[in-house]
Parts: C-alpha cells; structure tokens; sequence
C-alpha cells in the first residue's frame, strides 16, 4: 500500500478517526492491528518474519537485563509467535476476499492443511530450542550471559537479513568467481522475494538489544508496546530508523495531541506528498529512459540523467519521510528528522550529517565506533571509514554497483579526513570547516557547494546504473564525450518542472534562514499561498505514473 494511492488514504482516515474515539491502550492495540494489515497488504507471509524479529528481541533484552523471563514475558510472545506462524504462513488471505468478487468461501483453499502443520511443529521446535538457550545462559555469570544473548539476536536478525537479502548475491558471485577459473559450479540460486522493508526493521530492532547490552537503555516489559516499536506502519517499510529510547518512551504514556503539532503534521504530508507525486514521479522517465538505455547516449544524456536521479532519490526518500513524521505527529508520536538539505552540503562528512540521517547515526554508533572510530593512526581511521561505508553501501542492496557506491562514498570521506590533517597541520588556527559551511555569504563556500554537488551526483551514478558495465560506459562518456550537447532523451513533466523551480526557492529561503519552520515566521496569507502552491503542483503531477518509493526496495 502506497502513501500515494486511494487506498491508503481511505485506510489512514479510517485510523485517524478510530484513534481519536480510543482510549490511551485500546490506541497502541489498534495501531499493532492497523500496521500488520498496512504491511500484510503486500504479502502476509513477510509478517511472521516482523513477529518472529519482535518477539527474539524482545526476549533478548530482558534475559539481558534481568537474566529470566517471567511467565507473562515467556508465553504471551510464544503465543503470539505461534499463532503468527499459523496465521501467516498456514492461511491463505486472499481466499477470505473471494465472496467479495461474487464467489464462494473455499476453506481448502484458505487453509493450507500441510503448511498449517509444518509452521506448528517448526515454530514449537523453535520456541524449545530458545528456551533450552536461555536455561543454559540464565546460569552463566552476567557478562557471559549479556554476551551470549546478544549474540542471539545479532545472529538471527542478521541471518534473516542476509538469507533473505544477500544469499542469491553471494552465491552468483561465487558461482561466477568459480566459472572464471575453470571450476563448474552448480547454481545455488533460491527463489527468494525479498520482504518490503527488511533492512529497516532489522537495524530498529537490533538497535533496541544493542542499546540494553550497552545499558544505554532499559526494556521494556509491554511485549505490544515493542512490537508496536517495530511494527510501526508509518516509518516500517522505509524508515526512519528509529532508536528504542526515542519511541517506546512515546508508545507507554499517553499522548497529546496539540493543535502546533497537527498543523506540522499536515504540512510535513503536504511536502511530502509535493515532493514524490510532482518532482520524483515526475522525472522519473526521463531517469529511467536514460539508464535505461542500450544503445547511444551523449555526455549531456549522461548529466541530465544523473542530476535528474539526484532530485528524484532525494524527493522520493525525503518524500516518504516527510510522510511518515506528518502521519506521526497527527498520532502525538515525534519521528527523528531524517534528512537536512543534504544538497547544501560542502564536503563529504557534512552530506552524512544531512542524508538519511537515521542510517549514517546508526552506522557511526554501532559499526564505525565499534571498530575503533576516530581513534588510533589515520589509516586506522580511513580503515574504519572504509568498512562503515562499503558495508552501508551493501545495506542498500545485494549488487556490485552498490558496493562500489559504498567504496566511492568510504573514499570521499577518506580523502576529506586526509585533507583535514594536512590543513590542521599546516594552518592550525584556521576555522573549522564546519563554522564555514555556516556562512552562506562567503564565496568559497557556494564554490565548494557546487562543487561538491558533482561528487554527489557520480555517486548517484554508481547507485543508479543497473551494471557494472553501464557505469563503466557512462563514465567514459563524461571524460571522452565531454562537451556533447546533443540530448536525446525527453524533457521532465510541467508538475516535475513547477515543483523543482518552487522547492528550490523553499529550500534556498531554509538555508539562509538556517531555520527548518521558515514557513510558520511569514503571514498567514503567504503560509497559505505556499501550501495552495503545493497542492496544485501535486493535483498536476497526479498525471505522472505512480512509482513505488525507491527505498522500498531496501
């Protein structure tokens, strides 16, 4: 179900009104039902992996905390893993709409008799195993125990990350690194769907037994308020990542809904929906003609494209987040802001400070410290540097382009702390890069913008192209094509064109203000220009093709 479609609308009302008539605990219930069925809506069996992720992360943390389980925090998870096995990959939903197409209800068909049976007796086997695992590490002394069960969710939460998102990948490569050398190998590849929004959901989740491990954070003992946390609907399938401390702290007291934050909200969906229906499916087209291809393109095709692509990820993913924080505040709950005008950004560390902020905080926090940070020499340094962004590049997808995104990102970064030496040792009294960056006037600064936005923009190139050769050819165009301004590709739609030119003059009026809520400090009428501005823009860019959200697909 896409933000942007009927359904989704119909379905959010619906929601809205049943929150607003319920009381503080029937709301959390009703919000775990609402945000099962939202993700269900794109294949059912992917939610006995949310309910399999919740309840092992849920146990996890309190065998952390507290070395037992008592009996209400042992069988109501095991209970609601068991009938999620059952329900989900025993039953077969569609059946259940047949009456409402003129047919009939046919339980052989809703219920699948052999996968009822298996789901049972593997889900007990399960539940047996975890309870034989805990026996054994609640009698183990505390830092053993605390290491052990950790252990437990970094190996089952990266597991199902990796069976479900990286094994075909690693099993190709090798086939092909076999086949190169003169080995046959036979094919491991798995039919495998990859589930909506699995990388997401696995880093909130890993964060929260993370954090307790570390004891940055205590868990909780409400199993629905947890699985809540990481079940939320409007942030599950493509963030933000979310921190337990910042949400379940929200999702056990009562929330209160002001009339600041429901007109926030409302213009936080405005822009979202402005920026994904009239900008992002509005170039997307052309981005996709122009990558498309396999025949001729120029040095100019090659540009438009990858500057087009630029604006789309970036209205695309900001978009869905813009989204989910609106939707979020109408519901009293606050979501972290996820992107900060990463396009003004002068050098690499600044766009990581402004682009998906919930996944570059959660890799320094939980990789890039880890392995050391910034302590130690500087190649220690660019070696952790390196690690963070090849393996975060790889977050985004089991492919080499992505991989090579993520060396092309770690390099930047690399190069930039190199620099920063040299200056820092040649001109230690110079103001900090960042102090600079603050100065919109200087023109250093705007060059250095500007600049950078090209670095960018390659990178977007690596992340785009659908093949190793691709961005080889591409590449080669920008050096030896240099110049050709012979454009073959089409031009973007009115409401991409009308939503460009007006979202930069938003942005631009941000930046010089260097305040996110410019909006609120101009008149009434002007707020209401803005936002009328923005509805028409996105009423003419409801033309376009609808596209699935980009990072659904992470």
């Amino acid at each position: 179900m896409l933000f942007n479609s009927p359904e989704f609308i119909v379905f959010f009302l619906l929601v809205y009104a049943l929150y607003l008539a319920l009381p503080f605990r029937l709301q959390n219930y009703m919000l775990l039902v609402v945000s099962y069925v939202f993700y269900g809506w794109w294949d059912c069996r992917f939610l006995f992996l949310v309910a399999l992720s919740t309840t092992i992360d849920f146990w996890v943390g309190l065998m952390i905390e507290n070395g037992r389980l008592r009996p209400r925090e042992w069988i109501l998870p095991a209970l609601f893993l068991t009938i999620s096995a059952v329900v989900f990959l025993g039953l077969d939903p569609v059946a259940l709409l047949n009456p409402l197409h003129g047919g009939h209800l046919d339980l052989g068909a809703l219920v699948k008799v052999p996968l009822i049976g298996w789901a049972f007796a593997g889900i007990l086997a399960f539940i047996a195993l975890i309870s034989l695992l805990f026996w054994f590490f609640a009698r183990m002394a505390e830092p053993a125990r605390r290491t052990c069960c950790l252990m437990v969710s970094l190996v089952t939460q990266l597991g199902l990350l990796g069976v479900f998102k990286y094994f075909n990948f690693f099993a190709e490569s090798l086939g092909a690194a076999l086949d190169a050398i003169g080995i046959q190998s036979s094919s491991l590849h798995l039919n495998i769907v990859l589930p909506v929004g699995v990388s997401f959901y696995t880093f909130q989740s890993l964060s929260y037994t993370i954090d307790i491990y570390r004891r940055q954070f205590k868990p909780t003992d409400r199993f629905f308020d947890f699985a809540l946390f990481v079940a939320y609907f409007p942030q599950l399938q493509a963030g933000p990542i979310e921190r337990a401390r910042q949400i379940i702290p929200q999702l056990s007291n009562p929330r209160h809904i002001t009339l600041d934050q429901t007109s926030r909200g409302l213009y936080l969906i405005v822009l979202g929906f402005f920026k994904k229906v009239a900008i992002a499916d509005g170039v997307s087209p052309i981005v996709d003609q122009i990558f498309a291809t396999g025949g001729h393109v120029s040095w100019i095709d090659v540009v438009i494209g990858t500057v087009l692509f630029a604006m789309q990820i970036y209205c695309d993913f900001s978009g869905y987040t813009d989204v989910a924080r609106g939707i979020s505040k109408l519901l009293g709950i606050n979501l972290v802001v996820n992107f900060n005008q990463p396009y003004f950004a002068t050098n690499p560390q600044d766009f990581w400070r402004r682009w998906h902020i919930s996944l570059s905080s959660w890799l320094r926090d939980y990789l890039y410290v880890p392995l050391g940070g910034n302590r130690g020499s500087l190649a220690f340094v660019c070696r952790n540097l390196m690690i963070t962004m090849v393996l975060g590049g790889l977050w985004h997808g089991a492919a080499w382009n992505f991989v090579l995104w993520g060396f092309y990102q770690g390099l930047t970064l690399c190069i930039y702390r190199l620099w920063i030496e040299q200056r820092n040792r040649s001109s230690p009294v110079q103001p900090s890069s960042q102090s600079r960056a603050m100065d919109p006037h200087r023109l250093r600064h705007l060059i250095a913008m500007a600049g950078f936005f090209v670095v960018i923009c390659y990178g977007w190139l690596l992340f785009r192209a659908h093949s190793l050769a691709q961005i080889v050819k591409f590449t080669s165009l920008l050096v030896t094509d240099f110049g050709n301004f012979n454009y073959g590709a089409g031009t973007p739609r009115l409401s991409a064109l009308l939503g460009m030119t007006l979202l930069l003059a938003m942005e631009v009026t941000q930046y010089w203000k260097a305040d996110t809520h410019f909006y609120q400090r101009f008149p009434v009428a002007f707020r209401g220009l803005l936002i009328a501005a923005m509805i028409v823009v996105t009423l003419i860019g409801m033309s376009n093709e609808p596209a699935q959200f980009i990072y659904f697909q992470f």
